[in-house]
């Protein structure tokens, strides 16, 4: 969301407008994001606050002083995602692929020369992917790429084309001595999928990521690349955030909350499973009824009011702090229980742990 405080003449860009390329599509994963409104909003924020200002400034980014270089700045933002959008969309009604376009995408050579255009934490390469992803999703139309052998499986019968991996190893690493460092590291990753155990293989990779790391000019890439090479030489990492820590929970919605353990549910296991628990709670005077059924658990809430038209097995009249408590072990001590509480055990039964130190470039 873009303000302005006008006692200040200070206008808030948030992280709509920041001094390098902006992700279309995180890398860690999101929602990719409309480049066509993106590039829309900085637009209307140029005519909106007109002179109304005297710097400019972005969450995470030092300020751009002076209405003009403010607006030079934001016209230069402004036409960075419209490009990226419009382009890619100009390509794909081509017939071209996301890789083939990002391969070939170049920004005008006025965007290319603003530093603060650049790739720095977006990348040019990926956001371009990302637009075509927005509207074409996954599939390229080849079907070829239909239906492919998982990685490993697709690894073993590349190792195997090349002829074993002791000449799989050897093209690699000549690939990787004449430049070619994308392709050492695609066949490399191959070697490494179809036997993990293979120490060369893996030497010869981490050394290939330490490389193309050191060179990359988009930050994230580079942590990509490092953090790879790290779990190749040390093995998987442990995540440091905790996102079941109980700060974080306090701070989410009920639905959210529930809507947390309903992706938790182990659903081939609970395929046979059929019961319904309500959770009335007080303080916020709305009743939530949560129903486990072909593996999915849904959840629906409504006013206390509002009388359910069936009962549920189990009824627990609580708090948000009493159902904080029970998610994390505390028992039903002071929460009023109707019905069957051997529900709520077979519920939490079927709720999995999500490992935080999967491997993510070894299989």
């Amino acid at each position: 969301m873009n303000f302005l405080f006008p006692d200040l003449r200070a206008l808030c860009l948030a992280e709509n407008a920041t001094h390098n390329m902006h992700n279309i599509l995180t890398l860690r994963g999101a929602v990719v994001r409309d480049a066509r409104i993106w590039s829309r909003y900085l637009d209307e924020a140029i005519e909106f606050f007109g002179d109304g200002y005297d710097v400019a400034f972005a969450s995470h980014h030092w300020p751009t002083w002076g209405l003009d270089n403010a607006v030079a700045f934001l016209t230069a933002q402004r036409d960075l995602y419209a490009y990226l959008h419009d382009q890619t969309l100009r390509l794909l009604n081509e017939g071209r692929t996301g890789p083939e376009i990002a391969e070939e995408f170049r920004l005008p050579p006025a965007l290319e020369r603003t530093w603060h255009t650049r790739g720095y934490y977006g990348s040019l390469s990926h956001n371009v992917k990302a637009v075509y992803q927005r509207y074409l999703g996954w599939f390229d139309g080849n079907p070829a790429h239909l239906w492919e052998h998982p990685p490993v499986e697709q690894a073993k019968r590349y190792v195997d084309i090349a002829g074993g991996p002791r000449q799989a190893l050897a093209k690699a690493k000549a690939y990787a001595e004449a430049g070619d460092l994308r392709f050492a590291a695609t066949l490399l990753n191959h070697l490494v999928f179809a036997d993990p155990s293979h120490e060369d293989a893996r030497t010869a990779l981490a050394a290939v990521y330490d490389r193309l790391g050191h060179g990359a000019e988009n930050g994230p890439w580079r942590n990509f690349y490092l953090t790879a090479a790290l779990e190749l030489r040390a093995g998987e990492q442990a995540a440091l955030l905790d996102p079941t820590n109980p700060q974080m929970a306090v701070a989410l919605t009920t639905d959210m909350l529930l809507d947390s353990i309903a992706i938790r549910i182990d659903g081939p296991r609970a395929w046979n499973e059929d019961l319904t628990i309500d959770l009335v709670l007080t303080d916020e005077r709305r009743r939530h009824r949560l129903t486990l059924h072909n593996g999915a658990l849904t959840h629906r809430s409504a006013p206390l009011e509002r009388t359910p038209r069936t009962p549920a097995a189990l009824s627990l009249s609580l708090t948000r702090p009493q159902l904080f408590g029970i998610l994390n072990g505390r028992g039903l001590g002071g929460v009023g229980v109707d019905g069957d509480p051997t529900l709520l055990t077979r519920l939490f039964s079927y709720v999995t742990e999500p490992d935080n130190a999967f491997p993510v470039v070894t299989p």
